[in-house]
């Protein structure tokens, strides 16, 4: 059994890919270092990330897919359910077709690539919708998220349009990282969180503006207001907010949050 052992980016995944048609080889595994178990029975083969493989490969999946087809196996590799090998298969299948196979869904891994770019796309959607930011004594507009999938390398972009007068940093406390936006370009970052709420992501009111808290308050009594008690239906609120999100949402009042839960 053929097993590629590789770093977990997305560019080693590629590089696997690439070195597959090389050596000629066909992985029955492709798994990132440390979910990788040594077994006695397998042939193991390190993949080294290289950059000018990947491009390689990823200019083969632009000159035979669409924009948004090209998108689906970076976004399910980002779904982190272990879909390597789906992905694999799908840029084979699109090498080695001599015809656009991006609506082919009779074929399994098209279908099954296709739903988990639609999950992950609507993922990411409702990132840019819930994301809720908390200005620090620092002028920094901070956003906690936990995203089901790991889409914050789909939405940054998003906020880097949106707020370029502004220092923000978007913190996915799920898988420890997020990005720093500081006016003239976008960092990867990691932070200790000493001062953020690790269950609902808001900052310590210790490090928060002094005209934070006045917001907060003036948002929370407009949601009042603009609420009618005789009209709420939860089960219909839960289908556009699930209520995963309610504990990052500041109108919501985290206390009946975990009461309910």
């Amino acid at each position: 059994m053929n097993v590629f052992i590789y770093d977990n980016s997305f560019e080693g995944l590629l590089t696997a890919i690439f070195d597959s048609y090389t050596m000629k080889i066909v992985p029955d595994q492709i798994m990132p270092y440390g979910i990788w178990q040594q077994n006695f029975f397998s042939n193991n083969i390190s993949i080294v990330t290289d950059e000018n493989k990947a491009k390689r490969v990823w200019s083969g999946l632009e000159k035979k897919l669409s924009d948004k087809a090209c998108q689906m196996p970076y976004k399910a590799f980002l779904s982190e359910l272990n879909q390597e090998m789906l992905v694999y298969r799908f840029i084979r299948k699109v090498f080695e077709s001599t015809c656009n196979i991006e609506k082919k869904f009779g074929d399994d891994d098209v279908l099954s690539i296709k739903k988990l770019n639609r999950k992950v796309t609507r993922e990411a959607c409702r990132m840019l919708e819930f994301a809720r930011f908390q200005k620090t004594q620092d002028n920094i507009y901070y956003a906690s998220i936990s995203p089901k999938y790991n889409v914050l390398p789909l939405i940054f972009r998003h906020f880097e349009k949106r707020f370029t007068d502004q220092q923000w940093i978007i913190y996915d406390i799920k898988r420890s990282w997020g990005m720093y936006y500081n006016l003239t370009c976008t960092a990867e970052i990691k932070l200790e969180l000493d001062n953020v709420d690790k269950y609902t992501g808001r900052i310590a009111k210790s490090v928060m503006s002094d005209t934070e808290d006045v917001f907060q308050i003036l948002w929370k009594d407009y949601f009042d207001a603009v609420n009618i008690k005789e009209r709420k239906n939860k089960k219909l609120q839960m289908n556009f907010m699930p209520k995963r999100f309610w504990r990052f949402i500041i109108e919501k009042n985290i206390d009946m949050i975990k009461a309910d839960t």
